[in-house]
């Protein structure tokens, strides 16, 4: 049973006690959440081609108790601020041409909805992508995730529980203040990661921070916690923002191990219009997409 935030804070700091001695904000969307179509996939077929740059899954790793983790941090005092930190992972190695792509779903008021189009288009191409879902876009319709998640071109990721970025000093990117200790950063991750596992029974490998922005302790806190900080190499749609122009124009850029950020909460965003026209061209142009 999913348990509130606040009972797993008291059950891990108990549990510490005794074993102790990331413009890429989001902006509002509208539109509906219609059903995903059948891929003729059965479910767990691996996507071909697979990516060449694997990484162990947190499952195999006993994850430490988010409490143990914020208190190995506490009063730590971050000097780094950014995107593109030591420890993120913004690109992958590579022999070919192999792209990835990732979309943010970044939930809370007018941004639950889903962009169908864009996930229609990705089905219809059989392209493989890393979808960062937030909490509150997650707890707006979990069966939604659930279908998602049976979905072999889609991998799940954490997009944080409240889409803060993610400090221990409450830093701020685009105006959103960021979460304000080492302890709120830890619960930021692990929050959303136990949510996931509920509704989908497997652990999220990434995470990507609320405005995609950290420090580097809260870098050091998720890799900790058993996940990846993912940033990207091509800023594609600027938050859902951008036109369908300027989002074929972004993704134009993209080179091999490049991972590009883009949205998937804004139906009457560009994004899909312009992934039309983008994710064909790089296609024809060799380009292979992979998950990470």
């Amino acid at each position: 049973m999913h348990s509130n935030g606040l009972s797993r804070r008291r059950l891990f700091g108990a549990c510490a006690a005794l074993t102790a001695g990331f413009a890429t904000g989001c902006a509002v969307a509208q539109g509906d959440s219609a059903a995903l179509e059948a891929t003729g996939r059965t479910a767990g077929q691996p996507v071909s081609p697979v990516s060449a740059h694997p990484i162990a899954t947190p499952e195999l790793v006993p994850a430490p108790f988010p409490a143990q983790v914020a208190a190995r941090h506490a009063g730590a005092v971050a000097h780094q601020w950014g995107v593109d930190l030591p420890g993120i992972t913004s690109s992958f190695p590579t022999g070919g041409k192999q792209f990835a792509l990732t979309l943010d779903a970044c939930g809370g008021p007018g941004n639950s909805d889903i962009d169908q189009s864009l996930i229609d288009l990705l089905i219809a191409e059989q392209i493989p992508a890393t979808l960062f879902l937030n909490k509150r876009w997650v707890d707006a319709d979990p069966a939604r995730v659930q279908r998602l998640a049976a979905n072999p071109l889609f991998e799940l990721a954490n997009h944080g529980g409240a889409h803060k970025p993610l400090s221990v000093s409450g830093r701020s990117a685009y105006k959103v203040a960021g979460t304000a200790s080492a302890e709120e950063a830890a619960y930021e991750v692990w929050d959303n990661h136990q949510r996931i596992i509920e509704l989908t029974g497997r652990a999220p490998r990434f995470f990507r921070a609320g405005t995609a922005h950290y420090d580097e302790v809260a870098v050091a806190i998720v890799n900790e916690l058993g996940e990846t900080p993912l940033g990207f190499t091509v800023n594609a749609d600027f938050g859902a923002t951008a036109s369908a122009a300027q989002v074929q124009r972004a993704m134009s850029a993209a080179t091999p191990g490049g991972i590009a950020l883009a949205h998937m909460h804004r139906p009457r965003s560009g994004t899909a219009a312009g992934m039309a026209a983008a994710l064909p061209a790089l296609r024809a142009a060799g380009f292979t997409f992979v998950h990470l």
